[in-house]
């Protein structure tokens, strides 16, 4: 079946991530809406698969191959899609991850954390969503117009266990979003929002081990999960795509400092 999304045609985007799984496929409904992408991630390969992908599909794609903690090459990039299109309507900040030292297995415990991991997942999920705010809304600022996503986790509303440091990084990715989307409408008007959405369970390549067993049946983890979920299934990349492409559109114009779960119900279900 067709999808029917909000008018988008040749607004201009860049999504950090953006040869992720969900950033992927993230650019792949803003695509189908006409939006003309700017694909960011730091493995050049990646990068060009997903352009090349999208053009295929009759979409209007850029290589932006930069690393979201490098200044210089965010400035690059920035520079390459100015030159190439003129303009920058949507960021979609959905670089960021985990790390094993930043995580407390079952058998470990708080002690066990290692701080320069922290520091690394800090780095990538905050640092990596401010960076790129700095360097690439400037010109929405002076457009007085724009879309800004941030990517939060159900792990910011609900701390999950295991998970410390990716848990503590996107509760500062909510404050920061909420901070900013007052700072940008009190600045440079109303026309300059900033949201987040925040994904429940999606299965990725980070994940996949804890969720999932060799024969694709749940783990005890990814069973409790379920269990918590009204909805009963974990979520796949397209799920993202309305909720995304509604909130880069003009049919958002009121909406801003908003977290959007998009999580089967995960986030209202006390358990009872």
């Amino acid at each position: 079946m067709t999808q029917v999304w909000p008018d988008l045609k040749d607004k201009v985007a860049i999504i950090t991530g953006g040869a992720g799984t969900l950033g992927s496929a993230m650019a792949d409904g803003l695509a189908q809406a006409g939006v003309r992408i700017g694909i960011l991630s730091r493995t050049p390969a990646k990068v060009q698969a997903k352009v090349d992908q999208i053009m295929a599909s009759g979409g209007q794609a850029l290589a932006l191959p930069a690393d979201v903690l490098d200044r210089q090459q965010l400035e690059t990039a920035r520079t390459k899609l100015l030159d190439e299109w003129g303009r920058l309507d949507i960021l979609i900040n959905c670089a960021g991850g985990n790390m094993r030292g930043a995580t407390i297995t079952p058998e470990q415990n708080f002690f066990d954390l290692s701080p320069e991991d922290l520091d690394r997942v800090t780095a990538l999920n905050l640092k990596g969503t401010v960076l790129p705010t700095l360097v690439f809304a400037q010109s929405m600022a002076t457009q007085k117009a724009g879309s800004i996503i941030n990517i939060s986790s159900m792990a910011a509303q609900r701390p999950l266990t295991r998970i410390m440091g990716y848990a503590a990084s996107k509760a500062a990715i909510d404050n920061f979003t909420r901070w900013l989307a007052v700072e940008m409408a009190q600045k440079f008007g109303p026309g300059l929002r900033v949201n987040a959405v925040a994904p429940g369970f999606f299965i990725g390549a980070q994940n996949r081990s804890l969720l999932l067993n060799e024969d694709e049946s749940l783990t005890s983890r990814g069973q409790t999960i379920i269990d918590h979920t009204p909805m009963r299934r974990f979520g796949k990349p397209t799920d993202l795509c309305g909720v995304i492409n509604w909130l880069c559109s003009d049919a958002a114009a009121f909406v801003t400092g908003a977290v959007i779960p998009i999580d089967g119900g995960f986030s209202a279900f006390s358990g009872v």
